[in-house]
């Protein structure tokens, strides 16, 4: 994954509301680039397997899951994985990496979620909710569908790495939004994004009834090291992006006298 505005003089623009995150468009394209890029493929994903730790019998909701490679590593490790996503052409994708009997649902994560209370044990939100202007709904769906003592697990674009690459300087404390230029595999494409300060994203997980577990920073893969000399390096010397483990409070029961 290119990122084209990769230059003081060429920084991210506020956003057009009507381009950008057009998956559907540039889905093989996006797909064959996360299968093997260092920022998913050595950093991303291998934190998020790391802070979901043994998922063996858990079940899971990858929610964004696009064309399935999380949803695949949980799978591998024992999870009983549903995958969802607003990109049909992604979903495609995933349905082909992880078969016909794929649990896999076309939903937008701003519309409510079509399961039921605590049908899972955990919820991974990969590098999804910076596509969203509020995070309120979204929040409060995913504690909905987690039983009691499960976690949602995410992670998103970190918010001083934002800040820097807006052009001109948006005001920090506010939400905001601007469109990236990226190239996939060789297929450029437009992503837009929203940025949030950092409070204003723990204040929304404890105003959906979550608790911060973790916050993590985490380095690149070593196995990257010789891979990506060059990214391996500025990965781990620079801000990526930002992770969290939030828990889902369990039931209390009054104490019988």
């Amino acid at each position: 994954m290119d990122r084209v505005t990769d230059t003081p003089e060429t920084l991210a623009q506020p956003a057009d509301p009507a381009q950008g995150n057009d998956y559907d468009s540039f889905a093989e394209a996006y797909a064959a680039d996360n299968e093997t890029n260092i920022q998913n493929a050595y950093y991303e994903r291998p934190a998020m397997l790391a802070l979901a730790g043994d998922v063996t019998g858990r079940r899971i909701l990858d929610a964004g899951c696009g064309a399935g490679p999380l949803s695949a590593a949980l799978r591998d490790r024992g999870a009983d994985v549903t995958g969802i996503d607003a990109s049909a052409g992604m979903l495609a994708l995933a349905r082909r990496r992880l078969g016909d009997d794929a649990d896999l649902h076309v939903v937008d994560l701003s519309d409510p979620l079509p399961f039921a209370d605590g049908a899972f044990d955990d919820v991974v939100a990969s590098l999804v909710l910076h596509y969203l202007e509020d995070w309120g709904p979204t929040l409060a769906e995913m504690r909905r569908v987690l039983r009691p003592g499960g976690r949602l697990i995410a992670s998103v674009q970190h918010p001083f790495a934002d800040y820097v690459l807006e052009n001109p300087r948006p005001d920090y404390s506010a939400t905001t939004s601007y469109s990236d230029e990226f190239t996939f595999n060789g297929q450029s494409a437009t992503l837009k994004f929203w940025r949030r300060p950092l409070h204003a994203m723990t204040d929304a997980f404890t105003a959906a009834g979550f608790r911060l577990s973790v916050i993590s920073e985490p380095q690149p893969d070593p196995a990257a090291r010789e891979l990506f000399p060059d990214d391996f390096h500025a990965l781990s010397t620079q801000i990526g992006f930002l992770f969290f483990v939030l828990e889902a409070p369990p039931t209390t029961t009054a104490r019988m006298e």
